[in-house]
């Protein structure tokens, strides 16, 4: 039987899952951190359009999912897992660190490829909640734009290309994000029903 368990936050890039999990205070498992390395032969490429060739970071063969199921068993089991830190920039891992629950009864997993774990946490005991975070399409290219821009994640004219191939795709991967079971919903949203804002706020006078 686990001893903690993890609320999963799923949804596009720039949609605000990391601003929610800070909000939330709760130990965080970045999911994006278990990517391949960018000299991985078996990563996807984007076969169409203008980024053809590029090696597509959005599909779930870029990363390793068994490598972070198994982060997220041991942390609902021990309360403690060395895992990755990868440098998008970078396109590898740069070194290991330490998270620690601390105690917690309660943690977060997030990244783009979050809904592909939920089903695994949800049959082994291990999940809390899962939700999609989502915000309107032109909001979510624009703090997903300036965040790559002020991070130097790629080049200027692959994260606007990439930008705008994202926002096209963002019903879609939110679709996908529903099918695995997370619930839709906004960063407010989530962040009152967690921290049982909104139980309160039903129940006053």
């Amino acid at each position: 039987m686990s001893t903690a368990q993890v609320v999963v936050l799923a949804g596009p890039s720039g949609a605000g899952k990391s601003r929610l999990a800070e909000r939330l205070g709760f130990p965080v498992l970045r999911l994006d951190d278990f990517y391949k390395d960018g000299d991985d032969p078996s990563l996807p490429r984007i076969s169409h359009g203008p980024n053809s060739g590029l090696v597509d970071w959005d599909h779930p063969e870029s990363w390793h999912q068994e490598d972070a199921l198994a982060a997220l068993r041991e942390l609902c089991a021990t309360g403690l897992s060395e895992v990755p830190i990868y440098e998008i920039a970078d396109n590898g891992r740069r070194g290991l660190r330490t998270v620690h629950l601390g105690g917690s009864d309660r943690f977060v997993a997030e990244g783009i490829f979050a809904p592909e774990v939920v089903a695994a946490c949800r049959e082994e005991g291990m999940l809390a909640a899962a939700y999609c975070i989502t915000q309107h399409p032109l909001v979510t290219f624009w703090r997903r734009l300036t965040r790559d821009l002020r991070e130097h994640r790629k080049p200027p004219m692959v994260l606007l290309l990439r930008g705008f191939a994202l926002m096209r795709d963002q019903q879609r991967v939110v679709a996908h994000a529903l099918r695995q079971g997370c619930r839709r919903a906004t960063g407010d949203q989530a962040y009152a029903e967690l921290t049982g804002q909104h139980s309160r706020a039903a129940g006053s006078p």
